[in-house]
């Protein structure tokens, strides 16, 4: 389903380059939005105070991308907490923004924007408003960058490449219904993912290797292990320091078989993983994700690229 975001982040050459480089975004267009004159020039905008900000329309496949990754994206490009200022860019024009049109955004804007609050001391500054009085810019501007190679730029190169990387798991990696999970998982596996069993200790496939690569929920394909963190414990089960990223895990206390433990599961499949304990090494941060293999695929380091895993090879 194609939907439409706007965003200003500065001047509006490099933004446009950074976004149109995003997988999943359909087209860009740069123009003007949320001012107080209809259809102003590039130099009114500059000199004329016409209220106007440098804004790229974004159209993106949400079954592909969501808004909440690209603002995640957007946010890498900008100073969130600059008022009327990018890069070397001084002025009204070049404020951030984030323009909507569909009224369903509005609370995953917030939503995100509130997140992004959390990592800085200074109030962030970007606008969130409805989109209004927006109008495309002059053609020279359209794809500038494109048109000319070593025109200026605020956006470091080493993020137009990151950005031709961008995958959004959220979209990529999805939960399966019951039905055809019990129809692709083994019998062990959906026991393990699905009714909170446990398997085995040292019977189990993983416990044991230290192989280079990655491991994925079983249920979803969403990496959530990396061999990096993988130690010895002596328990019978693999054990990992620490997941890829802590937003793939959510925890949940567990007073089953009278004892208190808190249970981990992957946030996107809602699968059973298994424990996180405090006894890990200290060195490592203290703690010990006590994984059923049943819940994990593990995908080796040298066929990563091949099954679709080539960008968390950075990860090694």
């Amino acid at each position: 389903m194609k939907k439409e975001i706007y965003l200003a982040g500065g001047c509006f050459w490099g933004t446009e380059k950074y976004l149109e480089n995003i997988p999943g975004v359909l087209s860009t267009e740069v123009g003007y939005a949320n001012g107080n004159t209809v259809n102003p020039t590039y130099k009114e905008v500059c000199y004329n105070n016409t209220g106007h900000a440098e804004t790229v329309k974004v159209e993106y496949d949400d079954d592909r991308i969501g808004l909440l990754y690209i603002l995640e994206l957007y946010y890498d490009v900008i100073n969130p907490v600059s008022i009327n200022r990018q890069g070397g860019d001084i002025g009204s024009q070049y404020r951030t923004g984030i323009y909507y049109i569909d009224d369903k955004d509005e609370a995953i804007i917030h939503g995100s924007i509130n997140e992004l609050q959390k990592k800085y001391k200074d109030k962030i500054a970007i606008e969130v408003k409805p989109l209004d009085n927006y109008y495309k810019a002059e053609e020279y501007h359209q794809k500038y960058l494109d048109k000319n190679p070593e025109g200026y730029c605020h956006i470091g190169a080493d993020k137009f490449e990151k950005a031709k990387k961008a995958v959004d798991s959220s979209k990529r990696f999805v939960k399966k219904p019951l039905d055809e999970l019990k129809n692709t998982l083994t019998e062990t596996q959906f026991a393990v993912t699905q009714n909170n069993a446990t398997e085995p200790p040292f019977k189990n496939e993983y416990f044991d290797q230290f192989e280079e690569g990655i491991y994925v929920d079983i249920t979803t394909g969403e990496p959530l292990f990396i061999s990096n963190d993988k130690f010895e414990s002596g328990c019978g089960w693999p054990s990992f320091s620490k997941p890829i990223d802590n937003n793939l895990i959510t925890s949940i206390i567990d007073k089953s078989h009278g004892m208190i433990r808190t249970e981990v599961r992957s946030r996107t499949g809602d699968s059973h993983l298994g424990h996180v304990f405090e006894d890990g090494p200290i060195d490592r941060g203290g703690l010990r994700y006590c994984i059923n293999s049943a819940s994990l695929k593990f995908i080796p380091k040298k066929k990563m690229e091949k099954e679709g895993y080539g960008e968390y090879l950075k990860l090694f």
